[in-house]
């Protein structure tokens, strides 16, 4: 992860353009990296994008990964290092999940492959296909080809969620990097850099807040920070827990708390307030899960047997019985994990 001074020069050069024209722009693009240096975490996959940026040969490339930790931006901080001016002349992005059919490889891709564009010497047109996990089978089946044929002017970049979607003749033309979930300090960092730049006025649970929710996704801390700041001018852990509308964790942790002692009636009520407020089971159970996995003060075999109840009712739930009854039956079982066998009436 590395964000000098110069590219946060680079980044407020930016902000302060794009607010010169008026709008009011999502941070998420407003404050977008534009250089390598400036991508936050996956340090040793953005090492190499950076060798391959210096040596200008660069290969078809499949970058894989959950949403929302760089994926697209890494391709285009790396077609503005090898295009440099010829940026816009040189990169045709096409977003899979809307045009995703065999003739916008026929005509759009090949047309851009076919035509003739004044670049850096040793430098390649890109084109970049994000979502390209959601191409269609034939499509795919036409791109290999057309990879093939214009690989001495043209490479290509393709951005997906799952690797394993797209056909194996591509995936064997192509470098494949995999990028992993951003760690909780990487977003922490960049989300007191963004509170700098734009005074956003929060504390420290509001920005833990804010990572609790967002599960390692940049986007989405981005996003969240913007909408608690623009809906309540200060970022707090309620004021985040309002905006984002989730189970709130100090409710859960209480109910978590309160079936380590075995009181099962206080456990219910608080299963019984989160449904009220109209969560959803999936909602509840996802985040009794991530409560109890990082809650320190439960013993590690205690943990353990949680982890496995509350594993099985997330199963049931998704396989379609998204019920109170089951919710009540998970908690039943946490509270008969910690009680000892002689108070058990069998």
């Amino acid at each position: 992860m590395a964000s000098g001074s110069k590219g946060k020069d680079n980044i407020s050069a930016i902000a302060k353009h794009v607010d010169a024209e008026g709008y009011e722009m999502p941070w998420v693009e407003k404050y977008r990296p534009v250089l390598l240096d400036d991508i936050v975490g996956n340090t040793d996959t953005v090492e190499r994008l950076k060798v391959i940026a210096e040596d200008g040969n660069v290969p078809h490339i499949i970058i894989s990964g959950m949403p929302g930790i760089g994926k697209t931006t890494s391709i285009h901080c790396l077609a503005h290092a090898l295009l440099g001016e010829s940026y816009k002349e040189g990169v045709l992005e096409l977003n899979a999940s809307d045009e995703r059919g065999i003739d916008v490889v026929r005509n759009k891709i090949k047309s851009f492959a076919q035509r003739k564009v004044t670049l850096p010497p040793g430098r390649h047109k890109i084109i970049i296909l994000d979502e390209a996990d959601s191409m269609t089978a034939g499509a795919q089946q036409a791109l290999r080809r057309t990879m093939e044929i214009y690989s001495n002017t043209t490479r290509f970049a393709l951005a997906c969620n799952m690797s394993n979607k797209i056909i194996e003749p591509i995936q064997s033309r192509c470098a494949i990097l995999r990028y992993s979930k951003l760690k909780d300090a990487e977003v922490l960092k960049r989300l007191k850099e963004l509170c700098e730049m734009e005074d956003v006025k929060h504390n420290d649970a509001g920005l833990s807040a804010l990572i609790f929710t967002a599960e390692g996704d940049m986007r989405q801390a981005i996003n969240n920070l913007q909408s608690t700041h623009s809906g309540f001018g200060f970022v707090s852990q309620d004021n985040v827990f309002k905006i984002c509308d989730q189970p709130h964790p100090i409710v859960v942790r209480h109910m978590i708390k309160a079936c380590q002692k075995g009181e099962i009636d206080d456990a219910l009520a608080r299963i019984n307030e989160l449904w009220d407020q109209g969560y959803s089971a999936v909602d509840i159970v996802t985040t009794v899960f991530r409560v109890t996995k990082g809650m320190e003060e439960l013993p590690e075999v205690l943990k353990l047997d949680y982890i496995r109840e509350i594993g099985w009712t997330h199963m049931r739930i998704l396989e379609g019985v998204g019920t109170l009854v089951q919710l009540g039956a998970m908690v039943a079982r946490l509270c008969r994990v910690t009680m000892p066998p002689s108070s058990l009436r069998l």
